[in-house]
């Protein structure tokens, strides 16, 4: 009987434009979403550089990339271990995201270059046309850009590190759950709408929809039924 270790998974071909250390990322990050990497399972390099077709090199690349955004944990000596997440975890993730964001979405709404913020827009209109597609990795990789892009303005380097490890914990399982409910397209529109809230300099409102936009993930862990 097989493992979810000996399960091939799919390279496809690399783009001209794309590392193949990228492609393996995003491959990575697709059999994530899609639940083919189990979690608590451990994987090594050569393993998957197997299964992929390719040297371990930039596969191990790739997983040292997903260990910075916390979707992996290094194993000495054995690869790596996809990160567990309860629903306790994810409650303690969005709290902090929550004090670390809203606040900051409010000063960036204060202070933000409106031309700058605009900017966001098309990154806005990816994450609506990865939900529609129901592609989960586009809309991940979308949403991480917009999200600390955003955070980015109130001009914080430090802030932005740290947001962008606590994404890596908590997203993942946020994210397949509202795609589970049908409610990602929902979630997807909520950036434009903060987007436009931000311009307008409406912080209150902007904290708001923040606010609501990150607890959506906690409730939909803990209620995935439509």
């Amino acid at each position: 009987m097989s493992t979810p270790a000996d399960r091939a998974l799919k390279l496809p071909a690399v783009p001209a434009r794309r590392s193949i250390r990228d492609h393996v990322a995003h491959a990575l990050r697709a059999a994530l979403v899609a639940g083919e990497l189990r979690p608590g399972q451990v994987y090594s390099a050569p393993q998957l550089a197997a299964q992929f077709g390719v040297s371990a090199t930039p596969v191990r690349e790739a997983m040292l990339d997903l260990t910075r955004e916390g979707m992996v944990e290094p194993v000495p000596n054995k690869g790596f271990r996809v990160t567990e997440l309860t629903q306790r975890d994810l409650a303690e993730y969005v709290a902090v995201r929550e004090l670390i964001e809203v606040p900051t979405v409010g000063v960036v709404a204060r202070t933000g270059d409106p031309e700058r913020l605009e900017e966001l827009r098309p990154v806005a209109h990816e994450i609506v046309d990865a939900a529609r597609a129901g592609d989960l990795v586009a809309f991940l990789e979308a949403d991480r850009r917009f999200h600390l892009a955003l955070l980015e303005l109130a001009g914080n380097r430090r802030l932005v590190e740290v947001v962008g490890a606590l994404r890596g914990h908590s997203r993942l399982y946020g994210l397949a759950a509202l795609a589970e409910a049908g409610r990602l397209m929902e979630s997807a529109e909520e950036h434009e709408i903060l987007l436009d809230l931000v311009i307008a300099r409406d912080a209150p409102a902007a904290e708001s929809r923040m606010r609501t936009h990150l607890r959506r993930l906690d409730a939909q862990a803990k209620d995935p039924a439509p």
